[in-house]
């Protein structure tokens, strides 16, 4: 599944970074920019769900809109 996410309070490039690394620990790809707060993400339905994606982001503090 290929899906195109907002994430608020990312503010410079190691944010891009920590969000990246963590969404891949759970197979999640992830292409992200802090300067547009744009988070286009894809994964196998069948290794986790959106609740999990959301959980990882927010445990970093930021908001997934």
């Amino acid at each position: 599944m290929k899906l195109k996410l907002n994430v608020k309070g990312m503010h410079c490039k190691s944010c891009e970074e920590l969000i990246k690394e963590d969404l891949q620990d759970i197979n999640v790809k992830a292409e992200v920019s802090y300067r547009t707060g744009i988070l286009n993400i894809e994964f196998d339905e069948k290794q986790t769900n959106l609740n999990k994606i959301k959980e990882v982001i927010e445990k970093l503090g930021y908001k997934l809109e």
